[in-house]
């Protein structure tokens, strides 16, 4: 399906930088983070928080280093990973150092944290010597002293400031593989700080609404903020920070993705909140669809509607469509067209196994093109 003109994104040009084998920036895909919450050095715990993650579709994964011990543990978990991992450093430069040796694929950390040029300077030389990228991760909950007092309080300039600031101390050691986060928990202060850094700098842009709640709070905040800039153009990668199990950040991430047609991945639903005409439970069968197809990474799009009002309508623009009958039989159709019916018993399955035939269907069509 093409691209409507008046839903056509023109993306803000940057340069490309690489985290590990991810290209963020530039033409590349939108990426989507997450962080870990388990203990680092529980090197066991956070590799199978990893892992998870990982089957949820991160491309990028932040691990917290505030300790020797969580660095010597880096080591293992880095192996183990098969996304790259961001070390995340605030004010111990060494964890930087030792980080970037125990395989960090980036390292977020300020420059202007860490004290003296000549130790922006050693972080510089490990990061080159392994490969690294850098994040630049200004927060408006940590903003220096001197511009609150230059301020007053946090705003877009302060936080816009305080990111250039530190892009200067790694300009000043000739580096350059750098992204930049500008977040903020109020939603209108981070955009407005995103749109002004974006006109500023060429530098790839991580997008993210901090400390933006529970799952449910915090979703709805990160669709707005970060919707809102992905609609301008603005954003190379982005993080939903959620107070939430870090694979439901990811999901969050995607959904965020699909619903603006920027990237897809597994089964985009479209659903009815259901009403008294439904001729089955719509809301128990689309939570127990998403449960049973979250094994599909293939993008493909999945209608249920509970009647015919909206229903045949819906089911035309989407690759599989289900639609409720009367007398507990049900409409299915095929890329859009009226297939055949199916009952109420064994329904589910049914749908899941059309799904599954047609993500297979869709990867060996595309394995047939690249060849």
């Amino acid at each position: 399906m093409s691209v409507r003109p008046w839903r056509d994104i023109a993306r803000r040009p940057s340069r490309q930088i690489m985290v590990g084998n991810v290209p963020v920036g530039g033409d590349a895909p939108v990426t989507v983070q997450t962080m870990t919450n388990t203990p680092t050095s529980d090197a066991r715990a956070t590799i199978d928080q990893i892992r998870r993650c990982e089957e949820a579709g991160a491309d990028i994964i932040r691990v917290s280093c505030p300790d020797v011990e969580s660095t010597t543990a880096f080591r293992q978990i880095a192996r183990a990973a098969r996304v790259p991992l961001v070390a995340d450093i605030h004010f111990h430069y060494k964890r930087a150092l030792e980080a970037a040796d125990a395989g960090a694929a980036c390292l977020r950390i300020n420059p202007g944290n860490i004290g003296s040029s000549e130790r922006v300077a050693e972080v510089v030389r490990a990061a080159k010597a392994n490969g690294c990228a850098i994040r630049i991760g200004v927060n408006a909950g940590s903003l220096e002293k001197d511009l609150l007092e230059k301020y007053g309080e946090p705003c877009p300039e302060a936080l816009v400031e305080s990111a250039l600031d530190h892009i200067k101390l790694l300009q000043d050691h000739d580096f350059y593989e750098y992204k930049v986060a500008v977040k903020a928990s109020d939603v209108f202060l981070a955009v407005a700080a995103y749109q002004q850094l974006a006109e500023a700098v060429d530098c790839p842009l991580h997008l993210g609404i901090t400390e933006a709640g529970g799952l449910i709070g915090g979703t709805v905040k990160s669709a707005i903020g970060i919707g809102s800039l992905l609609w301008f153009g603005i954003g190379d990668t982005i993080r939903v920070s959620l107070s939430a199990e870090p694979e439901e950040e990811v999901r969050v991430g995607f959904e965020i993705l699909k619903a603006m047609g920027i990237r897809n991945r597994g089964v985009r639903i479209v659903s009815c909140p259901s009403c008294a005409r439904q001729g089955f439970d719509v809301i128990r069968t689309v939570e127990k669809l998403e449960e049973r197809l979250q094994h599909i990474r293939t993008p493909m799009s999945l209608s249920v509607l509970g009647c015919v009002v909206n229903g045949p309508g819906e089911a035309r623009e989407t690759d599989i469509g289900l639609t409720g009958g009367g007398a507990g039989k049900h409409m299915v159709y095929l890329s859009g067209v009226t297939d055949h019916h199916v009952s109420d018993e064994g329904m589910i399955d049914h749908i899941v196994r059309l799904v599954e035939a047609k993500a297979a269907e869709i990867e060996a069509a595309n394995q047939a093109q690249a060849a």
